[in-house]
């Protein structure tokens, strides 16, 4: 279990120390890379791998260290994993609106800041309140469970569609893309 009244920098695997990338760039880097059906899931996993751990982890502790670096970027909610919910959200497409919704929340432009904790940058996330990002999520989470829209949601979704809907990733990287990317991160096509 991590301790969550600390900022961790390091994660005990195999009882020694490794330190992390905690920055909230980091980890929203690795969550691209969870959401691109581009690479398969052993990828995704050596992705996040040789993002989160600044250091090569050992083959031997390759287990443990995934499921530390899932709990810290879960921020430590053990029933996250248990429960399936519908996407409401993609850290990409919503930036433009969820950045302004954060930046009111922290009080000032987050992305001028050199560094900032993941789990600070949840803390401000988990607490944005009424605005443009939290009435397209509502809108979202009652067209998934099939409940019916207020008119003036209605009417709000027929005008913004573009910001409610969330897209279908298109876009086909070339072979010669992937290629690039499996030796950046060190991962052998099967």
């Amino acid at each position: 279990m991590i301790d969550v009244w600390s900022l961790p920098q390091s994660i005990c695997i195999n009882g020694q120390e490794c330190a992390i990338r905690s920055d909230f760039r980091a980890i929203l880097d690795i969550l691209s890379a969870y959401n691109d059906s581009q690479f398969n899931d052993q990828e995704k996993t050596m992705i996040m791998l040789k993002i989160f751990y600044k250091d090569k982890i050992h083959i031997g502790c390759l287990r443990e260290a995934c499921d530390k670096a899932i709990e810290f970027i879960d921020y430590s909610f053990e029933d996250s994993k248990k429960r399936k919910a519908h996407k409401l959200m993609d850290w990409n497409q919503d930036a433009p609106i969820l950045i302004p919704a954060i930046n009111k929340v922290a009080g000032r432009e987050i992305r001028s800041i050199p560094y900032l904790h993941w789990w600070t940058f949840m803390s401000l996330y988990m607490e944005i309140g009424e605005g443009l990002y939290s009435q397209v999520i509502n809108i979202r989470n009652k067209k998934s469970k099939g409940k019916k829209l207020e008119k003036w949601e209605q009417e709000f979704y027929r005008d913004n569609k573009v910001l409610v809907d969330l897209k279908m990733k298109k876009n086909e990287r070339s072979e010669e893309e992937k290629e690039e990317l499996r030796e950046l991160f060190g991962i052998k096509k099967d």
